[in-house]
């Protein structure tokens, strides 16, 4: 009887402590460990006979634990299959389900030091996976090196030994995967830079583990459309612009308006029904040779401002971009948080509040309604003590500044990740590289702030603004500059929100 496919969720992150809870649910429901085990070693042995065809020689390092126990089933089938097969490394532990698996494929088990890479090979990597929070040995370690300089593939059972799947950090040497299998779901080591690069191709497989046990008290996701779809904006056939929020960009002095009008026109194609730079005298005839849909209004200092927060239907505001002066900006936000509105802060209305992360948590105290989005640098600058915390992963991180702040962070980067200070947090992974390029932060601070201004939840809005920002990019193209990217602003939110079906 062939068995039924359960369902693998791709969006859920469980962290290695979770992973062990699952996989003492499962077996204490009654699933069958031995089961478990060799249908994750097949799973390996699949993936090892569709993606290295043309592999001479199959050896399966082999560690003490589960992760080795995976590996003698990997061994068994692909001998079976006709490849030269050798296993190196480490007996099973005693009465284990490794123990059984090694029964069922007795043979020869030399010790790591005794394999000499050679031309034509493939390494399975099923040494110690996700569970390992440590440096490997010394003898690990120089197998790694040694394979690395012969140039063999590896596939990694799991997560690449040497890597933290809690953290996507090396916990000293570690193996460079060429794909790697893992099970029922992914953990944050799998997207976290250098992780991501380090597992190569990583595919989910499915073992046989219920749905409904591939869960967490923790809540983690890889950024996907089903966490802000339904809180996305999608104006009715009477909606008008006031209807769609009024965004309000602050423009820097003359030499740096470039930032503002990206951010600014980022927030109109995300959707706002109006934008208006907010701009210094100075600046205003060089912003206008510019400007078109976007609007200008004159604002020198905090009394022109607050004198302008009287009018209810400005909505949402970004302040950062190219702006300048911190002190002006310390003032500037004070009082926008004074009047209860949401507001994105970017680029230097960050840096404006370095090591003050507690005092820019008191001005939007209340309900969530501050969006900060530093990248490394301004992190680093806003909350210098816990940037300095190697332990700490990137998402407890954000998570942690998060709290600090009462607001959510979108630590940006590589591995973007949008955390809300209740605990919800979120790993982008599918941005393309091409978005590291300058104005592409502004870009992404308007989109979030378009988001808000038409009353999208914070949190949504991040998340949507970070994911929308990267299809932006990919339709873009390689070679793209923020001009580009801020162009294809309107076709990614467009896309998003289209009906289905």
């Amino acid at each position: 009887m062939q068995r039924k496919a359960m369902a693998i969720d791709r969006h859920t992150l469980l962290t290695p402590a979770a992973v062990a809870a699952v996989d003492r649910r499962a077996i204490e429901s009654g699933i069958d460990g031995p089961g478990l085990m060799r249908r994750a070693g097949a799973s390996v042995a699949a993936a090892a006979l569709a993606h290295f065809p043309d592999a001479r020689r199959a050896i399966i390092l082999c560690g003490p634990g589960n992760n080795g126990g995976d590996g003698h089933v990997v061994a068994r089938l692909l001998d079976a299959s006709g490849i030269p097969t050798f296993r190196f490394g480490f007996s099973p532990k005693s009465g284990t389900d490794a123990a059984g698996a090694f029964a069922d494929f007795p043979g020869l088990l030399p010790p790591l030091p005794a394999y000499t890479p050679e031309p034509g090979d493939l390494v399975v990597d099923a040494l110690f996976g996700a569970g390992l929070d440590r440096p490997v040995e010394a003898e690990v370690a120089d197998v790694i090196a040694r394979i690395e300089e012969a140039g063999v593939p590896v596939l990694a059972v799991d997560l690449p030994s040497g890597l933290s799947g809690l953290t996507g950090r090396p916990t000293g040497a570690v193996f460079r995967a060429t794909r790697t299998v893992t099970f029922a779901a992914l953990k944050p080591g799998h997207l976290l830079m250098p992780g991501r690069e380090l597992c190569g191709e990583v595919e989910i497989a499915d073992i046989g583990v219920p749905a409904r046990m591939i869960a967490s008290d923790d809540p983690l996701w890889r950024n996907h459309p089903r966490l802000f779809d339904a809180a996305l904006p999608r104006p009715g056939p009477d909606a008008h612009k006031y209807a769609r929020g009024h965004l309000v960009v602050f423009s820097g002095p003359l030499i740096s308006g470039g930032a503002a009008r990206l951010a600014a026109t980022a927030g109109l194609h995300a959707g706002a029904g109006l934008v208006t730079l907010a701009t210094p005298a100075a600046a205003i005839m060089a912003q206008a040779t510019h400007l078109t849909a976007v609007m200008q209004r004159r604002i020198d200092n905090v009394d022109d401002l607050a004198g302008w927060l009287e009018d209810p239907r400005l909505s949402a505001f970004v302040i950062g971009p190219g702006f300048g002066s911190s002190d002006t900006c310390r003032a500037f936000v004070q009082a926008i948080a004074s009047s209860g509105r949401p507001a994105v802060l970017d680029a230097d209305a960050v840096t404006a509040f370095a090591g003050e992360a507690g005092t820019l948590g008191r001005m939007f105290s209340g309900d969530c309604r501050l969006v900060v989005t530093p990248h490394e640098g301004e992190f680093r600058r806003l909350l210098p003590d816990l940037a300095a915390d190697d332990t700490v992963s990137k998402v407890d991180r954000a998570r942690r500044a998060a709290a600090a702040l009462n607001g959510v962070v979108v630590y940006k980067g590589p591995d973007t990740v949008i955390a809300a200070p209740d605990g919800r947090a979120a790993i982008n992974a599918d941005a393309p590289p091409w978005l590291a390029t300058a104005g592409s932060g502004d870009v992404l601070a308007g989109m979030i702030g378009g988001l808000v201004a038409q009353r999208m939840p914070v949190f949504e809005a991040a998340l949507a603004g970070v994911a929308l920002h990267g299809k932006a990019g990919h339709l873009a193209g390689p070679g793209s500059s923020a001009e580009d990217i801020v162009a294809r602003v309107g076709a990614a939110v467009s896309d998003a929100t289209a009906p289905t079906g």
